[in-house]
């Protein structure tokens, strides 16, 4: 095993608003007076306090937004012939069932109402749709840019040698085919951008990922708690607990019911789900990867895409925990294993390393 014994598990516990992201410190695995979740040297999302009560995160990773419901087109198997596709999809945006929008250059029809979900996250809320613009006469359909629905762009820059190459020392439990598996919820996912930037985007989620589990070995949380702050949207389910499980270390039930709404799984009432089924545990670290923004001001998606910076992704990660002061120790380490994993991939990692 190549962490060391002082990389312990903590929990994704994020604060948002306060400065505090979802990774651990230099100091080990501590609990608060107050129980809350405190930072460890390979930490999972570790926030000090349980955030906005009972407040789940948006699953699209943003806030605000209307209740206008767009209903241009209903749902149909083929071109819905004369009609408008319909509008651009706008995060925060309150859609109902039948309305159609446009994402990511493909339309999508709201199977289910809800509150401004992003399309490609889960296919509860919304499905594929053609139609006929009223612009162009043609039709789309599929997941965004020239990617057919649910294609993993992945296999394309990160083989399963590699993989295994990587991660020698993994637990068995993290497999490539659940890591290939959970992308196709998110078809972006090193499917964006310039051919760089894609291989920048996987070297990245995999080095704070290998940060945040001491290189694939630790599936749950080392020091357990209950880490429930329950509300009339997400209550807590009798005799469950929500520490940190998977990649990112998901911790909090308000994680848990925002990732569980935006993936399809009611991670709410079996939180256990993130530990015992390896495509669940990918996507829920793929979740905030692609959707939160945690302490930062990008999701870590669009940091690296955007050409803000490998340090972005930390801070979106981890916040003030390592970044700003914090613990340099995490922030290199994180460092050093995206640039050890560009190197694989054979591209360059960059500009603005640390956070």
């Amino acid at each position: 095993m190549k962490s060391t014994a002082a990389s312990l598990v903590l929990g994704l516990g994020l604060s948002l608003g306060l400065g505090l992201g979802c990774g651990g410190g230099q100091d080990g695995p501590r609990v608060s007076a107050d129980n809350t979740s405190g930072a460890g040297p390979v930490g999972g999302l570790g926030g000090t306090n349980p955030g906005t009560a009972g407040s789940p995160i948006s699953a699209a990773g943003s806030t605000g937004g209307g209740t206008v419901s767009s209903t241009a087109g209903a749902p149909s198997g083929g071109a819905s012939q004369g009609k408008p596709c319909g509008p651009a999809w706008v995060a925060g945006t309150a859609y109902a069932e039948g309305a159609v929008v446009l994402f990511q250059g493909a339309y999508y029809v709201a199977v289910h109402e809800n509150p401004g979900y992003d399309p490609v996250i889960s296919d509860y809320f919304w499905d594929p749709y053609s139609c006929a613009s009223a612009s162009t006469g043609g039709s789309s359909s599929g997941a965004g840019g020239s990617a057919p629905l649910g294609a993993s762009a992945l296999d394309d820059i990160l083989s399963e040698q590699t993989f295994n190459e990587l991660f020698p020392d993994r637990k068995g439990f993290y497999t490539y085919q659940g890591l290939v598996e959970a992308t196709r919820k998110y078809p972006a996912f090193a499917g964006s951008g310039s051919a760089d930037q894609k291989k920048r985007e996987v070297a990245a989620f995999l080095a704070n990922v290998a940060r945040e589990t001491g290189e694939l070995v630790y599936v749950e949380q080392i020091q357990k708690d209950v880490l429930c702050s329950s509300s009339a949207k997400c209550p807590c389910e009798p005799g469950k607990s929500y520490y940190g499980r998977g990649p990112i270390q998901i911790s909090w039930n308000y994680n848990y019911c925002s990732a569980g709404a935006a993936l399809g799984y009611d991670l709410r009432a079996q939180p256990e789900l993130v530990a015992q089924n390896a495509t669940i545990a990918w996507a829920t670290g793929l979740w905030f990867w692609m959707t939160q923004h945690g302490a930062g001001s990008f999701t870590p998606h669009d940091a690296i895409i955007g050409d803000h910076g490998f340090g972005e992704t930390i801070r979106s990660i981890n916040g003030d925990v390592e970044c700003n002061g914090g613990s340099s120790e995490g922030v290199n380490s994180r460092v050093a294993f995206y640039q050890r994993f560009c190197s694989v991939l054979g591209v360059a990692p960059g500009d603005k390393l640390p956070c």
